[in-house]
Parts: C-alpha cells; sequence; structure tokens
C-alpha cells in the first residue's frame, strides 16, 4: 500500500513522535524507536476520534492518524488481493508467459479476464534466471500503450536479482513503477511504456 504519515504513537506508557508507514502486510513506526506490527498478529483494531489502536501481544499501541485513521484500519481489516494490487480488472486482456503457480491461474479464471488475442492490458512473465530477462523487449512490443508488464520473479536467490530485472527493463525502453508481493516466494515488478514513447 506504501501509505505514511507523520504521527504520535502511545506504546508502553509513553509518546512518540515518528512517522507510521502502512504497507501491504504490517504497520511500522520509525521515530525514537522502531515498531512493526504484522497484520498476522493483530488480535484487534479499533479507529476512533482519530486514533488508530492496534491489539497484539506485544502492545497495544495507538497511533494519533487524524482523520486517515478509519482508512488504514478498513484497509488493515480488508487487505487488498494479489488481483487487486496487480491491477487486474474483470474483461482485461492478459497473456501469461513462463510457468505462474495454479493459485493465480485460477484468480485470474474467477476474475473473469480474457485471454489477449492481440496486444495485452497486462503481460505477467515469470522470470526464474538472469537469462529469461533477455526476452523483455520481444513481450514489451506485446503490450497495449496504455498496458503493464508484469516480472514475477524469486525472492532472495542470486539467479536474479531487483537490480537485474530493473536494468533490463529500463535496457527495454520500459520504466519500472511499481513492485508488490506476490507470494510468499516471489515478487512481482511493474513497467509500463513511457508516456512520451506511446
Amino acid at each position: 500500500m506504501g501509505q505514511e504519515l507523520n504521527c504520535r504513537l502511545h506504546y508502553h506508557r509513553r509518546t512518540l513522535a515518528g512517522k507510521a508507514f502502512l504497507e501491504t502486510d504490517y504497520v511500522l513506526f520509525r521515530g525514537p524507536e522502531r515498531l512493526k506490527v504484522p497484520f498476522k498478529d493483530l488480535t484487534g483494531v479499533k479507529a476512533a476520534d482519530g486514533i488508530l489502536k492496534l491489539e497484539f501481544a506485544g502492545g497495544p499501541a495507538a497511533f494519533e492518524l487524524g482523520p486517515a485513521a478509519a482508512k488504514w484500519a478498513a484497509k488493515i481489516l480488508h487487505p487488498p488481493s494479489r488481483l487487486d494490487k496487480l491491477g487486474v480488472k474483470p474483461g482485461l486482456a492478459v497473456r501469461l508467459v513462463g510457468k505462474l503457480e495454479a493459485a493465480f491461474l485460477e484468480e485470474l479464471r474467477e476474475r473473469k479476464t480474457v485471454p489477449a488475442r492481440g496486444q495485452a492490458s497486462l503481460l505477467f512473465f515469470a522470470a526464474e534466471t538472469k537469462a529469461d530477462l533477455a526476452k523483455i523487449p520481444k513481450l514489451a512490443a506485446g503490450l497495449q500503450p496504455d498496458g503493464a508488464l508484469w516480472v514475477v520473479y524469486p525472492k532472495g536467490v542470486t539467479a536474479i536479482r531487483e537490480i537485474d530485472v530493473i536494468g533490463a527493463g529500463r535496457a527495454a525502453g520500459l520504466k519500472d513503477t511499481k513492485v508488490a508481493g506476490f507470494s510468499a516466494t516471489h515478487t512481482a515488478l511493474k513497467f509500463v511504456i513511457p508516456l512520451t514513447a506511446r
């Protein structure tokens, strides 16, 4: 989600000034001390009078967020699905290249996307090694002008790193715009055609 706000945190009978970050699966506070609260550890989430209260084993923690408190609570309680994070909408023309997990294919079917016959609105490319990235220029040519290429690659391996993916996309004339957690083992990096090249 990547939202951030200056705030005050009430935690263990102390009040700390700093910055709160709402990420895909955790809330992070950075200030005189650092606090990271994964969503999976939460036992309660409440928002009232501009304060977001999180209950967890080491808590509670109360964040003074003002009007954003209710919005953050809603996002924590109802996080976006994987397809929402990837911008997949019903009826979009989608192309898949490489081996993607069966659960993802089923999610696409349920979302009622359609296989791209010509240029794709969204193209998901599973890259397992740096050598696979040589396919990006050809894949980019199969995108609609306002389409997006998501490169899905393994986390934490030396065979392919984020810097390799970004470099290959930029070398193909694309602009990297977003990173999303794809699964417990894979990351997805989004590329689009720059406006000046459409």
